[in-house]
């Protein structure tokens, strides 16, 4: 099969009612390197960048409460920082460049993917594009 590794996709395939960031980025643990004490940060395994993680919600109103939130990993050298807040709205909006998503199988033997991204930025446009996308099953935390 061609197709291997991270699957490139668009912003508005995987958000396209948009998403709103809902944590701080941190960095993510390398379990393996890591030892009682001795925090050490994941490099992608493609690239050898550093990775961080962000939690954001998804805005499409269909998705159940129990998905909203997903993990997007962020591939970068140092500490990607997120846009500014918007005034009178309760959630920063947000979008990524670069995203690639890779299927797994979860801890309860269903679909799932790891959303990994390149970029973090303001949004560009005001309005989100419902008609690109309508897949949203199964976005969890690699």
């Amino acid at each position: 099969m061609a197709l291997q590794g991270p699957i490139p996709v668009t912003y508005s395939m995987v958000f396209p009612h948009g998403c709103y960031i809902v944590g701080d980025v941190e960095p993510v643990k390398d379990f393996d390197a890591s030892t009682n004490g001795r925090f050490v940060q994941a490099r992608d395994k493609l690239t050898s960048e550093l990775v961080w993680q962000v939690a954001v919600m998804d805005g499409d109103p269909t998705v159940k409460a129990a998905q909203k939130t997903v993990a997007v990993k962020i591939l970068s050298p140092v500490q990607p920082v997120p846009p500014a807040p918007m005034p009178g709205l309760p959630f920063t909006p947000v979008e990524f460049d670069g995203l690639s998503v890779t299927p797994y199988v979860n801890g309860n033997g269903r679909l799932a993917y790891s959303i990994k991204v390149r970029e973090m930025h303001a949004p560009r446009h005001t309005a989100p594009n419902p008609a690109a996308g309508k897949a949203q099953a199964g976005k969890d935390v690699a």
